[in-house]
């Protein structure tokens, strides 16, 4: 186990020095101060961070994990309903595919209308779009279980909630996991576009704010902010699943 630490904190070294050697490189080549150095930026970083930013990311971060959690409560069960269940998926899946394509974040507008202008509109949005990745790589996973272990466990005595705890579960959270990843790198860039309505807090209020004011710098530590918050939740992610899918890193 601390090996495979080891491994992480070097892999994630190694990902934010070649970023700021490449920023570095677009800095002195655009020789402008709409890219900022990458001293200039952390500097600003940390005197913004205890008193501004710090509520622009906590605004954020309660958006997207609230959008999460409903999403996880909503998709997970009819994902598991669908790939258990070969006439609710011929029923069910021609309508998600139809909708999952679409472009949701077009929808916004009708939300805020419905919903008001509050959290309740950016929220049902993130929802709508990363739902789908949840309740498809859920039934995906249901898929692809062999009848032979469903025959295995019946064997050995194991039936109903038996089966979900000890088969179908164990099979499902690994793509669980996955789709939760490319969850939140989706739920993010959504955000970062809701949040330029109607809000006064939010990490994406904060950026396209601090670019209409043409303050570059405050912009760029907004992005940086941005970075490590989803940095941060990748990494709980990968956190996560080490403890509840152990089985998963024994090779």
């Amino acid at each position: 186990m601390k090996t495979i630490e080891k491994i992480i904190k070097t892999k994630t070294l190694y990902g934010i020095i070649t970023i700021l050697i490449i920023w570095h490189v677009f800095h002195i080549t655009v020789e402008s101060n709409v890219i900022p150095s990458p001293y200039e930026t952390v500097r600003r970083f940390i005197v913004l961070f205890p008193n501004t930013l710090s509520m622009h990311l906590l605004a954020s971060l309660g958006r997207i994990m609230l959008a999460i959690g409903i999403s996880i409560i909503l998709g997970v069960p009819l994902g598991l309903w669908i790939g258990m269940n070969k006439k609710a998926d011929s029923i069910i899946s021609p309508v998600i595919y139809i909708l999952y394509p679409l472009p949701k974040i077009a929808f916004l507008p009708i939300f805020m209308i419905l919903l008001g202008i509050g959290n309740t509109a950016k929220v049902t949005l993130i929802v709508t779009i990363i739902i789908f990745q949840i309740l498809i790589g859920v039934r995906d996973g249901v898929k692809e279980i062999p009848r032979e272990l469903y025959y295995s466990a019946v064997s050995l005595g194991v039936s109903g909630a038996g089966i979900y705890r000890h088969l179908i579960m164990p099979a499902v959270l690994p793509r669980l996991f996955s789709a939760l990843r490319l969850s939140l790198g989706i739920s993010i860039s959504t955000l970062f576009f809701a949040e330029n309505f109607a809000t006064t807090y939010g990490i994406g209020y904060y950026i396209m704010n601090a670019w209409t004011m043409v303050d570059y710098l405050d912009m760029f530590a907004g992005i940086l902010s941005l970075s490590l918050l989803g940095l941060l939740l990748l990494r709980s992610l990968d956190m996560a699943e080490r403890k509840i899918c152990p089985w998963m890193f024994l090779k």
